[in-house]
């Protein structure tokens, strides 16, 4: 599944990152961040999957479209 941009924004929402503290832990630019929550790019595969890794790792599960369309929500801890 991949991930979009309102997506990516509802998840650091939730876990409470901000775009800074989410590239540090993907490992990639606050550039990358920013553009691709705004709309301006798609990451490439690599970045968009270490976003991805980023935000499950911080318990983030994403929801495939449903009907409603995609969503997040948090892990149970």
């Amino acid at each position: 599944m991949t991930i979009g941009s309102a997506q990516c924004r509802a998840a650091r929402a939730l876990v409470e990152l901000d775009q800074a503290a989410l590239a540090e832990a993907a490992g990639v630019s606050r550039n990358v961040i920013v553009d691709f929550e705004k709309g301006r790019r798609t990451p490439t595969r690599n970045n968009l999957a270490a976003i991805q890794a980023a935000l499950e790792a911080a318990g983030v599960i994403f929801v495939a479209e449903n009907g409603e369309g995609p969503g997040v929500r948090l892990r149970k801890r």
